[in-house]
């Protein structure tokens, strides 16, 4: 796995779709950090894919892994220089126009690309791209438990603000998700 270094963050592109919508099928298929319950693949990924801009507060920010190792593959067997490692995204919070002002946020890591500050690479470039628009709230729902994921959250200043208790049924077993929210 890189280090920090060996990590380039920027906005997400159509060609990344590939790549992107295998690390969300990862945790589709094993985990309940979404409640997506079948895999999409990439042509249902699109119409997300394309709702988020490289500008307004709707984004996607892509980390990709820099360092080629020997033969072009990245290092440790992490694949090669250029392969996704995580997204992170500002979404709409609600649909109704009262709500254009929150944003709901999200990060997503390739297995084996946690515990290299991947998470807070991507959260660094969102906020930062962030910063000019016309918003005043970030969420984040984790569903629990995800200990990375609220430590993560609580580094960028979120706070907790309450939990929906078995408010989701995944692999049959209800699961809560904790809210967290943070002044943009």
């Amino acid at each position: 796995m890189p280090e920090r270094t060996d990590v380039q963050v920027r906005a997400g592109t159509e060609g990344d779709l590939d790549s992107l919508t295998e690390i969300y099928n990862h945790y589709v298929r094993e985990t309940p950090c979404t409640f997506d319950t079948v895999v999409l693949t990439p042509e249902e990924r699109r119409p997300w894919l394309l709702s988020h801009l490289q500008d307004g507060p709707h984004r996607l920010m892509v980390a990709t892994d820099t360092a080629p190792g020997p033969g072009g593959a990245g290092p440790a067997g992490a694949g090669p220089a250029g392969r996704i490692l995580g997204y992170a995204t500002s979404s709409g919070f609600r649909p109704k126009p009262a709500y254009a002002t929150s944003v709901e946020v999200s990060v997503y890591l390739a297995p084996g690309a946690g515990g290299r500050g991947v998470g807070t690479l991507l959260y660094e470039a969102l906020f930062r791209a962030l910063a000019g628009e016309d918003l005043h709230r970030a969420y984040a729902g984790v569903a629990q438990p995800n200990e990375a994921s609220v430590r993560l959250h609580e580094r960028f200043g979120f706070r907790h603000v309450g939990t929906y208790r078995e408010v989701g049924r995944k692999f049959g077993r209800y699961w809560d998700v904790a809210w967290y929210e943070k002044d943009l």
